[in-house]
């Protein structure tokens, strides 16, 4: 069924030693900052942060929202909670649990945060800190209309069969770009999601 393995998945024993603890925030430049580079020079990228959500039970499930289509920016696109860094926010785990909390209803009660990936740098011009964190199973999500299409879950062992992940190369601005995609249940997951998600990936030792 749509790839996923039928077995339950110890991703919560293997999280710990693949992320970068809570007390070992990423700095940046991004894992992919030679490649932004050469589109967007060295100009500072804005700070931003998402909300990998994994929620808790036998299958855990990564957590997803669409984007509505009247957004000026990834309109329609499959993306993470989360959203640009606010004066007020402590840190990125603070802009995650808010933005998460403002498009999908997620009370940070409900959240706990377990680490960090790599920085991520985007083609509009942000440094985005993926915060990793198990949501309770019994957490009840909503999508915001202003901003969010659609919430929807991913069973995780399904990133964790090879065969579901797809390499392409495009181009862009003059410039072949590897790419990454994931499809389930008619969504695609691509660009900046899949990216940081193969990030996550390979630092467990599965892609």
């Amino acid at each position: 069924m749509d790839g996923v393995p039928d077995r339950p998945v110890r991703v919560f024993d293997a999280l710990p030693r693949a992320l970068r603890p809570l007390s070992d925030p990423p700095t940046g430049p991004g894992w992919n900052h030679a490649q932004m580079a050469d589109l967007l020079g060295d100009v500072p990228r804005r700070p931003a942060a998402v909300l990998i959500g994994l929620r808790e039970g036998v299958q855990p499930r990564l957590v997803f929202t669409v984007r509505t289509a009247h957004l000026q920016a990834h309109a329609g696109q499959v993306a993470f909670p989360g959203g640009r860094k606010d004066p007020e926010d402590a840190d990125a785990v603070d802009t995650a649990l808010r933005e998460s909390e403002e498009e999908i209803g997620l009370s940070r009660a409900q959240v706990k945060p377990l680490g960090f990936l790599d920085c991520f740098e985007t083609i509009s011009g942000y440094s985005v800190t993926p915060v990793v964190g198990c949501i309770a199973e019994q957490a009840v999500l909503y999508p915001t209309p202003a901003e969010v299409a659609e919430v929807f879950e991913v069973p995780f062992a399904f990133f964790l069969e090879p065969s579901n992940l797809k390499r392409y190369v495009m181009d862009y601005r003059g410039h072949r770009r590897a790419m990454v995609e994931f499809v389930h249940g008619g969504h695609r997951i691509w660009g900046a999601t899949a990216a940081m998600l193969l990030n996550l990936l390979e630092r467990m030792g599965h892609a």
